[in-house]
């Protein structure tokens, strides 16, 4: 497992590749970066570099709470730490779902030290808003107040962070509760603020002040909806988007849960579609 202390965590990263332009890829919710090692070795074949890491609070990273800004805003900070700390900015910045909004908040807060954009399932709309606060905050905030710190580390998730790295366990523990509380809060409040906007977390005008190449690839699910994908897509100015990847459904028949395995399957594609748009991309700076 290789660190890197970030902004006084300890994050679990690992690079995929050997040279070429830096990409970082992130997941969805907050499950550890395992599931795109494949992808990351696809892409990474084709002369690239690929920065994985497990955010904080996910995988085999440390747990820690700020609540100063939304989580997906400590998490792109913590992207551009690490990405410094290994002389890799600029440099691309992609995921899916969750990851996608990590990306994205990434390019509203450090422009410069971003090449373009990798997005795939971008989330928007109420019913996204509305499950996934109760999801990531919610059921956490509801815990903590009926069994204090216990009853989070014994959640599906934090039994995982600490299986994963066994002193989350102690972190978790020294929290007080109403601080605990007090953040999830916070991150659920913002979060539920994004149920207006184009996509979680970011405005009509900070997708149209991206200035990067963006590579946009829809989802098929009432989370991931295509409408979504279509309006990202056609804010931000130097945009593509791919429709097909999956299967495409028509808005009122979408899935109620994105299908892994369909997502699985189409990963050769995927890495194939992310290739050709890099070239493309780097080809267009090097002319620069």
């Amino acid at each position: 497992m290789t660190e890197a202390v970030v902004r006084g965590v300890h994050i679990n990263y690992e690079v995929v590749g050997n040279s070429g332009p830096w990409i970082a890829l992130t997941p969805g919710s907050r499950r550890p970066y395992g599931e795109l090692v494949g992808l990351s070795k696809a892409i990474a074949s084709s002369g690239y570099r690929v920065l994985l890491h497990d955010r904080r609070n996910c995988g085999a990273s440390e747990v820690a709470f700020d609540g100063s800004g939304s989580e997906h805003e400590v998490w792109a900070d913590d992207l551009h730490e690490l990405g410094k700390q290994l002389n890799a900015l600029p440099i691309y910045v992609g995921g899916s779902s969750a990851g996608a909004r990590l990306a994205i908040l990434f390019a509203i807060r450090h422009p410069n030290a971003l090449r373009g954009l990798l997005l795939w399932r971008v989330t928007g709309g109420q019913e996204a808003v509305d499950r996934l606060a109760e999801n990531y905050y919610g059921q956490f905030i509801k815990l903590a107040r009926a069994g204090g710190m216990k009853a989070v580390c014994e959640s599906e998730h934090f039994s995982e962070c600490i299986k994963a790295r066994p002193e989350n366990r102690d972190l978790l523990m020294k929290i007080d509760p109403n601080q605990f509380i007090k953040v999830m809060t916070t991150w659920r409040e913002r979060f539920l603020e994004s149920a207006s906007l184009p996509i979680v977390g970011a405005t009509e005008a900070n997708l149209r002040a991206i200035k990067v190449p963006a590579c946009l690839i829809a989802g098929n699910d009432v989370i991931h909806t295509p409408a979504t994908a279509r309006k990202a897509a056609g804010l931000i100015p130097h945009s593509e988007l791919h429709d097909d990847v999956v299967e495409k459904r028509a808005d009122e028949h979408l899935l109620k849960e994105w299908d892994r395995k369909e997502w699985r399957d189409a990963e050769p594609r995927i890495a194939k579609i992310f290739a050709a748009f890099l070239h493309r991309a780097e080809s267009v700076t090097q002319q620069a």
